[in-house]
């Protein structure tokens, strides 16, 4: 594991990381060939980095996900990344994941073939099958958030799996990272709940709306609330969720 700290470090499709800072608008760049998961690396700095950091890995070898789930991500076909912010609003930090989820499917889709779907509460789907999953963990002290680190993984190049997608094959990773970090940095300063602006945007990208799921209840999801919970009719009878896993009663299927 190396960071371009210093100019002879990793570069990231040529640029070091001050150059990308430059790029990107923002205060610090941690570049890495390898990282066990940029999660990991955005903990460990956080502590002394400002808000806005952003950890960048060539790949990773122990790629983190929901319910501890762990991935090989593969060099060169993706972005992995993890973002360093300090809200404060702990409203919104309710539904953080669903924002950065939305703007970022809003960022993308001029980059894919295709429209660019959300899955709550966390992934990002084209086509039928997974373009990008977000994973967001909060460090607290007594009860305000110290730092939150936004865990996003992209296949700029889809992986070879029959379930799994890309970004369009002329799409550079650092257009996708020009479009996805301010993306980001937007999600983190809004505040509150989702507005309603925000909630019929989901609703446009909403890969669930409409559809009969098994998890995390049975019955036809209704769409999302203000908080980001998952709406779930079952005869007649909505429920709500903030949490587990949205699983469909069939397949997804191509469009």
């Amino acid at each position: 594991m190396s960071s371009s700290a210093s100019t002879g470090g990793p570069r990231f499709d040529g640029l070091s990381a001050s150059e990308l800072a430059r790029r990107l608008e923002l205060p610090r760049v941690d570049l890495f060939d390898e990282v066990t998961s940029t999660l990991d690396i955005a903990h460990r700095i956080a502590p002394q980095a400002p808000s806005g950091t952003l950890v960048i890995a060539e790949s990773q070898s122990a790629g983190r996900g929901r319910h501890g789930r762990r991935w090989t991500s593969a060099a060169g076909a993706g972005l992995y990344i993890t973002m360093i912010e300090r809200p404060v609003d702990t409203q919104a930090l309710d539904v953080l994941a669903l924002r950065c989820g939305l703007y970022a499917a809003e960022a993308l889709s001029p980059l894919a073939d295709g429209h660019v779907l959300v899955k709550w509460p966390n992934d990002l789907y084209l086509d039928g099958g997974k373009l990008a999953g977000i994973l967001i963990e909060t460090r607290w002290r007594g009860t305000s958030p110290e730092w939150v680190a936004i865990g996003f993984g992209l296949n700029v190049r889809a992986p070879d799996l029959t379930d799994a997608r890309g970004l369009s094959a002329d799409v550079s990773r650092i257009e996708a990272l020009d479009r996805l970090v301010p993306a980001l940095r937007r999600a983190s300063a809004a505040r509150g709940f989702l507005t309603p602006a925000e909630r019929n945007a989901w609703r446009d990208r909403d890969l669930a709306a409409g559809r009969e799921v098994t998890e995390p209840s049975t019955g036809t999801v209704r769409g999302i609330s203000p908080a980001g919970e998952l709406l779930v009719d079952s005869g007649g009878v909505v429920t709500s969720h903030r949490s587990g896993s949205l699983i469909f009663a069939a397949p997804i299927t191509c469009s």
